[in-house]
């Protein structure tokens, strides 16, 4: 019975960690696309008309995509309490070492974003 409940918690496990890779990669890809956008305006020379309700919609996207981390964070927080109800209290998640399983590491240089220095503005 106990092998069973660990294999489902595994599964479950699994599954919540690629979710909130995804929020996180979904947040980052879209950030960057925020601001490509107002710096392919400038670059090419066109009025600060162009694109804004491009904008404005990702700003809502972000929004959403910022609750919709905030969900998988609080699943995740329900989820170790059914971990504990459930008779797995003592036993860690993840890896066989006790880690986390390796998560999509997005980058900056895989994001394609490029850390702002302090006092400088992106190009």
């Amino acid at each position: 019975m106990l092998k069973q409940r660990r294999m489902a918690a595994d599964q479950v496990a699994a599954g919540l960690f690629d979710a909130e890779a995804a929020i996180d990669a979904a947040l980052n890809k879209t950030a960057a696309l925020t601001a490509v956008i107002p710096a392919a305006r400038a670059g090419a020379g066109l009025s600060a008309l162009f694109g804004q309700d491009a904008l404005e919609r990702l700003s809502e996207t972000i929004a959403a995509l910022a609750q919709a981390r905030r969900g998988i964070v609080e699943t995740h927080k329900e989820l170790a309490v059914v971990k504990t109800q459930i008779g797995l209290g003592a036993v860690v998640m993840g890896g066989d070492d006790g880690d986390k399983p390796p998560q999509n590491n997005i980058t900056a240089e895989a994001a394609n974003i490029r850390p702002l220095r302090r006092g400088s503005v992106a190009a």
